[in-house]
């Protein structure tokens, strides 16, 4: 089913749950791809979740979107616009607030589906305002501090739990990069998991079997 009455573009399926207020998983696809692509998992997730695959409000040609902009400078190599992503960020945590209000969701059970630059902006959300965020599985992203909000690190993270995954031979983000989460996550006493896969900027079977089990556990 796809829906446009509220401030991003999304797709949804909704949950089997229907008499009471279900959870919902919001998916936040990578660069230069789309809500599709995500939602691809939605048939082999667990059918208690609503699932809301959003689309990046920035568009890329032909036919991508992004959270914000990557560039690619000569003399500065790639670089990335914060500013851009910390109004994604805001947009997202207002949108989560929408969809719960106008779907009728568990304001207090909402997840968090990333994929890279997906990832990195469920971690900006969650890590910020983690009142607002039950669970997080990261895949094929990293922690951007440049984006989190003043004080996040002051704030209650006892009830965030995150599932975090990466590529041991990933191109496009450094393994090395994604391995600083755990430590991160720790001194936040954040509930966390972290896996890695001999595979590239992907997510392979074996990957998704893991997250899956990680999900249903979280019903």
């Amino acid at each position: 089913m796809t829906t446009a009455p509220l401030s991003l573009e999304h797709i949804i399926r909704p949950s089997n749950i229907t008499d009471r207020k279900p959870p919902v998983l919001f998916m936040l696809h990578g660069y230069g791809s789309n809500e599709d692509d995500l939602f691809s998992f939605a048939p082999e997730l667990p059918g208690e979740f609503c699932i809301i695959s959003i689309r990046a409000p920035y568009s890329l040609q032909p036919m991508g979107y992004a959270w914000y902009a990557i560039n690619f400078d000569a003399e500065h190599g790639k670089w990335s616009d914060d500013e851009q992503a910390i109004g994604s960020r805001d947009k997202i945590l207002k949108f989560i607030d929408e969809s719960c209000d106008t779907y009728h969701l568990d304001k207090e059970n909402v997840s968090l589906l990333g994929f890279s630059q997906g990832t990195i902006l469920s971690y900006a959300v969650a890590l910020s305002y983690p009142e607002k965020v039950k669970n997080v599985v990261a895949l094929s992203g990293y922690i951007n501090e440049k984006i989190l909000i003043d004080g996040f690190e002051e704030k209650n993270h006892d009830s965030l739990q995150i599932y975090a995954s990466h590529g041991q031979v990933d191109q496009v983000i450094p393994v090395e990069w994604a391995q600083r989460a755990p430590l991160f996550l720790k001194k936040l006493n954040i509930k966390h998991s972290y896996e890695e896969f001999p595979s590239g900027h992907g997510v392979a079977p074996r990957n998704f079997y893991s997250l899956q089990r990680w999900l249903q556990q979280k019903i």
